[in-house]
Protein backbone atom coordinates (compact mmCIF):
# COMPACT_ATOMS: atom_id res chain seq x y z
CA UNK A 1 0.00 0.00 0.00
CA UNK A 2 1.31 3.62 -0.88
CA UNK A 3 1.58 6.12 1.28
CA UNK A 4 -0.85 8.27 -0.88
CA UNK A 5 -3.60 5.88 -0.51
CA UNK A 6 -2.75 5.14 3.39
CA UNK A 7 -4.08 9.21 3.90
CA UNK A 8 -6.84 8.63 1.40
CA UNK A 9 -8.51 6.72 3.85
CA UNK A 10 -8.67 9.00 6.92
CA UNK A 11 -9.41 11.73 4.83
CA UNK A 12 -12.42 9.74 2.85
CA UNK A 13 -13.25 8.74 6.11
CA UNK A 14 -13.91 12.57 7.80
CA UNK A 15 -15.94 13.52 4.59
CA UNK A 16 -18.20 10.70 5.16
CA UNK A 17 -18.74 11.63 8.52
CA UNK A 18 -19.45 15.52 8.11
CA UNK A 19 -21.91 14.59 5.33
CA UNK A 20 -23.40 12.34 7.67
CA UNK A 21 -23.26 15.17 10.79
CA UNK A 22 -24.66 17.94 7.96
CA UNK A 23 -27.59 15.37 7.26
CA UNK A 24 -28.13 14.67 10.82
CA UNK A 25 -28.32 18.62 11.33
CA UNK A 26 -30.35 18.90 8.48
CA UNK A 27 -33.05 16.37 9.53
CA UNK A 28 -33.12 17.66 13.47
CA UNK A 29 -34.07 21.10 12.02
CA UNK A 30 -36.16 19.76 9.91
CA UNK A 31 -37.75 18.19 12.88
CA UNK A 32 -37.34 21.14 15.30
CA UNK A 33 -39.18 23.21 12.46
CA UNK A 34 -41.31 21.05 11.70
CA UNK A 35 -45.01 22.74 12.70
CA UNK A 36 -43.49 26.35 11.32
CA UNK A 37 -42.95 24.98 7.93
CA UNK A 38 -46.84 22.72 7.97
CA UNK A 39 -47.99 26.95 8.93
CA UNK A 40 -46.09 28.52 6.60
CA UNK A 41 -47.10 25.86 3.70
CA UNK A 42 -50.52 26.38 5.09
CA UNK A 43 -50.91 30.25 4.23
CA UNK A 44 -48.16 30.29 1.52
CA UNK A 45 -49.74 27.60 -0.79
CA UNK A 46 -53.09 29.58 -1.43
CA UNK A 47 -51.20 32.63 -1.81
CA UNK A 48 -49.56 30.57 -4.54
CA UNK A 49 -52.40 29.35 -6.00
CA UNK A 50 -53.87 32.39 -6.27
CA UNK A 51 -50.51 34.54 -8.12
CA UNK A 52 -50.08 31.49 -10.51
CA UNK A 53 -53.87 31.37 -11.58
CA UNK A 54 -53.75 35.11 -12.16
CA UNK A 55 -50.99 35.03 -15.13
CA UNK A 56 -52.72 31.49 -16.79
CA UNK A 57 -55.24 32.34 -19.79
CA UNK A 58 -58.93 31.71 -19.65
CA UNK A 59 -58.86 28.64 -20.73
CA UNK A 60 -56.50 26.90 -18.47
CA UNK A 61 -57.08 28.72 -15.34
CA UNK A 62 -59.10 25.97 -12.58
CA UNK A 63 -57.96 23.41 -14.34
CA UNK A 64 -56.28 20.74 -13.43
CA UNK A 65 -52.77 22.00 -14.15
CA UNK A 66 -51.79 23.89 -11.49
CA UNK A 67 -48.73 25.36 -13.36
CA UNK A 68 -49.30 27.95 -15.97
CA UNK A 69 -48.33 26.65 -19.78
CA UNK A 70 -47.63 30.12 -20.73
CA UNK A 71 -47.84 33.85 -18.90
CA UNK A 72 -50.32 36.36 -19.13
CA UNK A 73 -48.99 39.15 -17.44
CA UNK A 74 -51.25 41.73 -19.14
CA UNK A 75 -54.32 40.31 -16.81
CA UNK A 76 -53.25 42.65 -14.59
CA UNK A 77 -52.95 45.35 -17.23
CA UNK A 78 -57.03 44.54 -18.01
CA UNK A 79 -57.59 44.67 -14.63
CA UNK A 80 -56.08 47.84 -13.72
CA UNK A 81 -57.85 49.07 -17.06
CA UNK A 82 -61.41 48.09 -16.02
CA UNK A 83 -63.48 51.10 -15.49
CA UNK A 84 -63.97 52.16 -11.98
CA UNK A 85 -60.89 50.45 -10.29
CA UNK A 86 -59.12 53.61 -9.97
CA UNK A 87 -61.79 54.92 -8.39
CA UNK A 88 -62.19 52.07 -6.29
CA UNK A 89 -58.52 52.35 -5.49
CA UNK A 90 -58.84 56.09 -4.55
CA UNK A 91 -61.52 55.76 -2.45
CA UNK A 92 -59.71 53.26 -0.83
CA UNK A 93 -56.66 54.69 0.04
CA UNK A 94 -58.88 57.87 1.46
CA UNK A 95 -60.77 55.54 3.71
CA UNK A 96 -57.67 54.04 5.11
CA UNK A 97 -55.98 56.62 5.61
CA UNK A 98 -58.13 59.64 6.55
CA UNK A 99 -59.27 56.91 9.05
CA UNK A 100 -56.24 56.13 10.37
CA UNK A 101 -54.56 58.98 10.93
CA UNK A 102 -58.12 60.41 12.82
CA UNK A 103 -58.02 57.56 14.52
CA UNK A 104 -54.17 58.04 16.01
CA UNK A 105 -55.33 61.68 16.84
CA UNK A 106 -58.13 61.18 18.85
CA UNK A 107 -57.01 58.04 20.89
CA UNK A 108 -53.96 59.04 21.58
CA UNK A 109 -54.90 61.82 23.80
CA UNK A 110 -57.94 59.67 25.31
CA UNK A 111 -55.39 56.95 26.21
CA UNK A 112 -52.85 59.26 27.86
CA UNK A 113 -55.51 60.76 30.48
CA UNK A 114 -56.56 57.44 31.07
CA UNK A 115 -52.75 56.13 31.95
CA UNK A 116 -51.60 59.09 33.73
CA UNK A 117 -54.06 61.21 34.86
CA UNK A 118 -56.17 60.58 38.25
CA UNK A 119 -59.46 62.12 38.10
CA UNK A 120 -63.38 61.14 39.18
CA UNK A 121 -64.67 58.26 37.26
CA UNK A 122 -61.63 57.08 35.54
CA UNK A 123 -62.28 53.40 35.83
CA UNK A 124 -65.78 54.28 35.02
CA UNK A 125 -64.64 55.44 31.78
CA UNK A 126 -62.18 52.72 31.48
CA UNK A 127 -65.27 49.96 31.41
CA UNK A 128 -67.25 52.46 29.23
CA UNK A 129 -64.25 51.75 27.03
CA UNK A 130 -63.89 47.59 27.27
CA UNK A 131 -67.64 47.59 26.81
CA UNK A 132 -67.37 49.72 23.37
CA UNK A 133 -64.94 46.58 22.39
CA UNK A 134 -67.30 43.74 22.73
CA UNK A 135 -70.20 45.49 21.56
CA UNK A 136 -70.94 44.28 18.10
CA UNK A 137 -71.58 46.79 15.25
CA UNK A 138 -74.01 45.06 13.92
CA UNK A 139 -76.25 46.13 17.13
CA UNK A 140 -75.92 49.89 16.35
CA UNK A 141 -76.02 50.00 12.27
CA UNK A 142 -79.74 50.46 12.15
CA UNK A 143 -80.37 53.17 14.49
CA UNK A 144 -76.70 54.45 12.99
CA UNK A 145 -77.72 54.24 9.67
CA UNK A 146 -81.37 56.24 10.22
CA UNK A 147 -79.53 58.73 11.67
CA UNK A 148 -76.72 59.21 8.62
CA UNK A 149 -79.39 59.28 6.14
CA UNK A 150 -82.09 61.24 8.02
CA UNK A 151 -80.18 63.76 10.09
CA UNK A 152 -77.13 64.37 8.30
CA UNK A 153 -77.99 62.97 4.44
CA UNK A 154 -74.35 61.55 4.18
CA UNK A 155 -75.39 58.26 2.85
CA UNK A 156 -73.90 57.06 -0.38
CA UNK A 157 -70.32 58.26 0.87
CA UNK A 158 -67.85 57.25 2.60
CA UNK A 159 -68.23 60.42 5.78
CA UNK A 160 -70.71 57.63 7.80
CA UNK A 161 -67.62 55.68 8.18
CA UNK A 162 -64.83 58.32 8.32
CA UNK A 163 -66.15 60.73 10.99
CA UNK A 164 -66.98 58.62 13.53
CA UNK A 165 -63.23 57.81 13.69
CA UNK A 166 -62.62 61.43 14.78
CA UNK A 167 -63.85 60.49 18.22
CA UNK A 168 -61.61 57.59 18.82
CA UNK A 169 -61.59 54.13 18.37
CA UNK A 170 -61.98 51.41 21.73
CA UNK A 171 -59.31 48.78 20.75
CA UNK A 172 -56.83 51.40 19.75
CA UNK A 173 -57.42 53.80 23.07
CA UNK A 174 -57.23 50.35 25.21
CA UNK A 175 -53.92 49.27 23.56
CA UNK A 176 -52.45 52.36 23.91
CA UNK A 177 -53.42 53.07 27.57
CA UNK A 178 -51.98 49.53 28.40
CA UNK A 179 -48.41 50.44 26.64
CA UNK A 180 -48.64 54.03 27.87
CA UNK A 181 -49.08 52.69 31.65
CA UNK A 182 -45.28 51.25 31.42
CA UNK A 183 -43.72 54.41 30.69
CA UNK A 184 -42.54 55.70 34.77
CA UNK A 185 -44.15 58.55 36.18
CA UNK A 186 -40.55 60.00 36.81
CA UNK A 187 -40.44 60.88 33.00
CA UNK A 188 -44.01 62.39 33.11
CA UNK A 189 -42.41 64.76 36.78
CA UNK A 190 -39.07 65.66 34.92
CA UNK A 191 -41.04 67.49 32.20
CA UNK A 192 -43.36 68.89 34.21
CA UNK A 193 -40.62 70.40 36.57
CA UNK A 194 -38.73 71.52 33.37
CA UNK A 195 -41.95 73.86 32.71
CA UNK A 196 -44.10 71.24 30.14
CA UNK A 197 -47.97 71.56 30.59
CA UNK A 198 -49.95 68.85 29.41
CA UNK A 199 -49.83 68.96 26.30
CA UNK A 200 -46.46 70.02 25.74
CA UNK A 201 -45.12 66.70 27.94
CA UNK A 202 -47.51 63.85 25.76
CA UNK A 203 -46.14 66.21 22.56
CA UNK A 204 -42.36 66.04 23.21
CA UNK A 205 -42.04 63.42 26.01
CA UNK A 206 -45.05 60.50 25.77
CA UNK A 207 -45.57 60.35 21.88
CA UNK A 208 -41.49 59.39 21.16
CA UNK A 209 -41.81 56.61 23.91
CA UNK A 210 -44.96 55.16 22.35
CA UNK A 211 -43.87 54.98 19.12
CA UNK A 212 -43.84 51.16 18.51
CA UNK A 213 -47.73 51.36 20.18
CA UNK A 214 -48.77 54.08 18.08
CA UNK A 215 -47.71 52.19 14.94
CA UNK A 216 -49.32 49.11 15.79
CA UNK A 217 -52.32 50.90 16.78
CA UNK A 218 -52.22 52.38 13.12
CA UNK A 219 -51.32 49.53 11.39
CA UNK A 220 -54.29 47.87 12.64
CA UNK A 221 -56.39 50.28 11.96
CA UNK A 222 -55.55 50.58 8.34
CA UNK A 223 -55.61 46.88 7.65
CA UNK A 224 -59.48 46.88 8.89
CA UNK A 225 -60.41 50.10 6.76
CA UNK A 226 -58.51 48.69 3.83
CA UNK A 227 -60.09 45.26 4.47
CA UNK A 228 -63.50 46.49 5.55
CA UNK A 229 -66.70 45.32 3.51
CA UNK A 230 -69.35 45.73 5.82
CA UNK A 231 -69.24 49.28 6.18
CA UNK A 232 -69.15 50.45 2.53
CA UNK A 233 -71.91 47.86 1.63
CA UNK A 234 -74.09 49.61 4.49
CA UNK A 235 -73.24 53.27 3.15
CA UNK A 236 -72.01 53.64 -0.21
CA UNK A 237 -73.43 50.74 -2.18
CA UNK A 238 -76.04 52.90 -3.75
CA UNK A 239 -73.35 54.83 -5.12
CA UNK A 240 -70.81 53.51 -7.29
CA UNK A 241 -68.51 56.46 -6.99
CA UNK A 242 -67.66 55.63 -3.47
CA UNK A 243 -67.11 52.00 -3.52
CA UNK A 244 -63.83 50.58 -1.95
CA UNK A 245 -61.63 47.64 -3.45
CA UNK A 246 -62.92 45.77 -1.09
CA UNK A 247 -66.35 46.42 -1.99
CA UNK A 248 -65.57 47.01 -5.82
CA UNK A 249 -64.16 43.39 -6.04
CA UNK A 250 -67.50 41.73 -5.45
CA UNK A 251 -68.74 43.18 -8.34
CA UNK A 252 -65.57 42.52 -10.43
CA UNK A 253 -66.07 39.27 -9.42
CA UNK A 254 -70.03 39.17 -10.47
CA UNK A 255 -69.07 40.58 -14.10
CA UNK A 256 -65.90 38.35 -14.81
CA UNK A 257 -67.45 35.38 -12.95
CA UNK A 258 -65.71 33.01 -15.96
CA UNK A 259 -62.86 34.48 -15.92
CA UNK A 260 -61.28 33.69 -13.17
CA UNK A 261 -57.99 34.48 -13.80
CA UNK A 262 -58.54 38.38 -14.19
CA UNK A 263 -60.68 37.48 -10.70
CA UNK A 264 -57.36 35.99 -9.18
CA UNK A 265 -55.35 39.12 -10.55
CA UNK A 266 -57.60 41.61 -9.32
CA UNK A 267 -57.62 40.25 -5.77
CA UNK A 268 -53.60 40.16 -5.42
CA UNK A 269 -53.94 43.78 -6.39
CA UNK A 270 -56.34 44.39 -3.49
CA UNK A 271 -53.80 42.28 -1.38
CA UNK A 272 -50.79 43.43 -2.16
CA UNK A 273 -50.53 47.08 -0.26
CA UNK A 274 -50.95 45.26 2.71
CA UNK A 275 -48.86 42.59 1.99
CA UNK A 276 -46.08 45.20 1.17
CA UNK A 277 -46.84 47.30 4.09
CA UNK A 278 -46.82 44.79 6.24
CA UNK A 279 -43.32 43.70 5.05
CA UNK A 280 -41.72 46.95 5.99
CA UNK A 281 -43.40 47.92 9.28
CA UNK A 282 -43.64 44.44 10.53
CA UNK A 283 -40.30 44.91 13.39
CA UNK A 284 -42.15 48.33 14.26
CA UNK A 285 -45.62 46.23 14.54
CA UNK A 286 -44.23 43.18 16.28
CA UNK A 287 -42.21 45.22 18.66
CA UNK A 288 -45.78 47.29 19.06
CA UNK A 289 -47.40 44.33 20.26
CA UNK A 290 -44.90 42.70 22.47
CA UNK A 291 -44.07 45.69 24.26
CA UNK A 292 -47.81 46.83 25.49
CA UNK A 293 -47.97 45.74 28.84
CA UNK A 294 -50.80 44.35 31.19
CA UNK A 295 -50.38 46.31 33.79
CA UNK A 296 -53.55 47.10 35.45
Amino acid sequence: MTLASTLRVPVAAGTAAARTARRRAALNWVAVHSLAIAAALFFLLPFAFVLLTSVMSDQQALTSELWPTSWHWGNYTKVWRTPGFLTWWGNTLLYAGAGTALTVLSSVPVAYALAKFRFRGRNLALMAVISMMMLPPQVTVIPMYLFWANQLHLTGSLWPLVIPMAFGDAFSIFLLRQFLLTIPNEYLEAARIDGCGDLRTLVRVVLPMARPAIAAVALFQFFSCWNDYFGPQIYASENPGAWTLSYGLESFKGAHHTNWNLTMAATLLVMAPVIILFFFAQKAFIEGVTLTGVKG
